[in-house]
This record gives structure tokens, C-alpha cells and sequence, in this order.
């Protein structure tokens, strides 16, 4: 006698959306670049962390653009590659 299994499609994690705020007005142009470069080395130390990278010796800049292409954001600059290593490396 056959048996028919029961399959249900697994489920996917969904994050919340979160509602996007304007940056503040009357700020120098300075703050609002290191404030985007900031949430842009946080994303790419994330996406490093996720993929098995947990030394900032194994983040090489050309792993690091790698993974920007990857999750489809520009390239960072030696700036931003340096500030993703450190935040990789406070997390130790």
C-alpha cells in the first residue's frame, strides 16, 4: 500500500522592512559621506561575516569588492575596505 507524502514548501526567513528616514537637513557634506560610507562598510562587514570571513587578515580588498559586486552595491574605496576590516576585527 502506497503512501502519499505530504510536502509543504519550506519556509523562507523574511526580515522587516524597515521604513526608511530622511537623513537630517543642515549637515556638512563631510557628515553625510562618512555617515553613507559607515552604513555601507556595515553592510559589506555583514555579507563577509554571513559567507565565513572572521579575521580581518582573510578580508582582502579584492574579497571585500568582490562581495560588494556580489550583494550589488559599488565598489568600495581603500577607505572603506580599511573601515570594513575593523569592524570585523572589533567583533572578535
Amino acid at each position: 500500500m502506497a503512501v502519499a507524502a505530504i510536502t509543504t514548501p519550506p519556509k523562507q526567513k523574511s526580515r522587516p522592512k524597515l521604513k526608511k528616514q530622511p537623513l537630517p537637513a543642515g549637515q556638512p557634506r563631510e557628515w553625510y559621506e562618512s555617515h553613507n560610507r559607515r552604513l555601507k562598510a556595515m553592510r559589506l562587514a555583514i555579507a563577509l561575516l554571513d559567507t565565513g570571513v572572521y579575521h580581518p587578515a582573510k578580508a582582502s580588498n579584492r574579497r571585500i569588492r568582490s562581495t560588494a559586486e556580489r550583494i550589488g552595491i559599488h565598489p568600495p574605496s581603500n577607505t572603506t575596505c580599511r573601515m570594513v576590516r575593523s569592524l570585523i576585527y572589533s567583533g572578535d
